[in-house]
This record gives C-alpha cells, sequence and structure tokens, in this order.
C-alpha cells in the first residue's frame, strides 16, 4: 500500500511517516502543497493520503480541492488542529474522506489509516431506496435518474444507511461507525450532514421521500408523499424503502427509528 504523507512541520511528519513504515506501508513525504501535488501528479497511484490542513499555501484544504476537482477520489486524512464543528464540516466538504484532530496517539493514525483503507478495497453493489441509488464504487448517487452531488462524507454516511435498511441506526452508531469518533464531539456535525442529504434528496419538489415527521423529524420512503405529521418523536412505519429520520430529532430506516 503506497501512502503520501503531506506536512510542513519535519518532527511531525517524521513521526508519521516512521509509524506508517513499522507498518510496512510504501510511504512519500511532501513538505508543502505544492510538493503533494506534484507528486501526485507524476508519482502515480496512491491508496491513501494523510495531509495536514494548515501548511503554507497551498494549504492542505486547498489541495484536496484541487484533486477532487481533478476527479481524483483516493481517500484523504486530513490532520488538523480545528477543534470546531464548523471547521470538521469545511474540511470534509472540501473532500476529505476523514480527520484528525492535533494531538493524536500513534493508535489512533494506524486505526484510521486502516479503516480507510479498508473501505477503499471494499467491493460495492449499488444500493436502492424507492427511486434514490447509490453506487458507492462509482461514487453516484441519483433520484429518479437525476444525479445528486454528495460530498465523500455524505455519500458515506448514505451508504451506512441504505446497507442497513430496517434497523435502528443511532447518532452515537454513525459517529463511531463512519467517523470513528464518540458521539459527544461529532452531533453537530452529524446533523449537518443529515440535513444536506435531505435536501439534496429532496429538493424543492412538493412531494418529499424524506417526510417531516412533528416539523423536526422526518423519514425517507419508496414512495414520495406530502409531508405528515406523526403522533409521537419516535414513528414506525411500513413502508419498504423508507430511510431515514434526517433533521436534529433522529434517523429511521425502514420500519425503525434513530434513536437518540
Amino acid at each position: 500500500m503506497r501512502i503520501l504523507v503531506a506536512d510542513d512541520e519535519p518532527e511531525f511528519s517524521g513521526l508519521v511517516v516512521e509509524a506508517l513504515l513499522k507498518e510496512n506501508y510504501v510511504v512519500d513525504l511532501a513538505e508543502n502543497g505544492a510538493d503533494a501535488l506534484e507528486l501526485m501528479r507524476i508519482g502515480g497511484f496512491y491508496d491513501l493520503v494523510v495531509i495536514d490542513w494548515s501548511m503554507p499555501p497551498p494549504t492542505g484544504i486547498e489541495v484536496v480541492r484541487t484533486w477532487r476537482r481533478q476527479g481524483l477520489d483516493v481517500p484523504v486524512l486530513m490532520l488538523t488542529v480545528f477543534k470546531e464543528a464548523s471547521d470538521k464540516v469545511a474540511g470534509l466538504d472540501a473532500g476529505a474522506d476523514d480527520y484528525l484532530t492535533k494531538p493524536f496517539s500513534v493508535a489512533e493514525l494506524l486505526a484510521r489509516v486502516r479503516s480507510l483503507l479498508r473501505r477503499r478495497g471494499r467491493p460495492s453493489a449499488r444500493l436502492c431506496a424507492g427511486d434514490l441509488e447509490l453506487d458507492p464504487s462509482a461514487h453516484r448517487a441519483s433520484v429518479a435518474g437525476r444525479e445528486i452531488e454528495l460530498t465523500p462524507r455524505e455519500l458515506e454516511v448514505l451508504k451506512y444507511l441504505l446497507e442497513r435498511l430496517g434497523k435502528v441506526v443511532s447518532r452515537a452508531e454513525l459517529a463511531e461507525r463512519v467517523w470513528g469518533e464518540q458521539d459527544g464531539e461529532m452531533s453537530n456535525v452529524i446533523d449537518v450532514i443529515l440535513s444536506r442529504l435531505r435536501r439534496k434528496v429532496d429538493g424543492s419538489r412538493a412531494e418529499r421521500l424524506c417526510r417531516l415527521v412533528n416539523g423536526r423529524q422526518g423519514r425517507l420512503e419508496e414512495t414520495a408523499e406530502q409531508d405528515v405529521v406523526d403522533a409521537g418523536p419516535e414513528v414506525v412505519s411500513d413502508a419498504v424503502g423508507e430511510l431515514a429520520n434526517m433533521a436534529a430529532g433522529g434517523f429511521k430506516t425502514s420500519s425503525a427509528t434513530w434513536a437518540t
């Protein structure tokens, strides 16, 4: 496995490279954003990139945006000192697949690396719920044949939920399984991404796959219907393709509710 590490702090990058080499990864090191872009251009295929957000321009986040515009889908682990939810969302929206806040342990770094490499190597079949279709291998999603643009993290969340139709999915489970984080650190980020998914899936159409429940919660169904109000915060439906409670209150799959 080939990994590109990009960081402008020699002492820190040296520790990261040493840890990866001990795990028998092949590692290339870029000391700035320009070198990272050049190594990707001439170096061929990388299985993973570990890149620092705060390098001098071009910054890590600018480098990742450039790669995504070029159509490169290499998994990216973003290293950052920023801890605010808005910063994390910005990094994910730029195209990072995961992030790790400094300081961190070598064990956690290696766990994130293994997780991203597993995702890349895992073959994925198309996943469907009603007229919503996700092709994980091609990183594409569509509703009624209309392709919708999703960030890498939104794709991961949608894929995880589609794979678990009919089962309870909690916010804590999403935080752990998709981000490798504890729920308390991720609630705001998860809510933002779920809200964006709901908007992207339904757009402006009057009849929605994602149905509002009690004005706060929603669910994505096999058949589009008008928004409804149900009696309680947790609603069980018989819809075969029901996917979600996508707002802050909960997330719902086929016949179960995302518990907060």
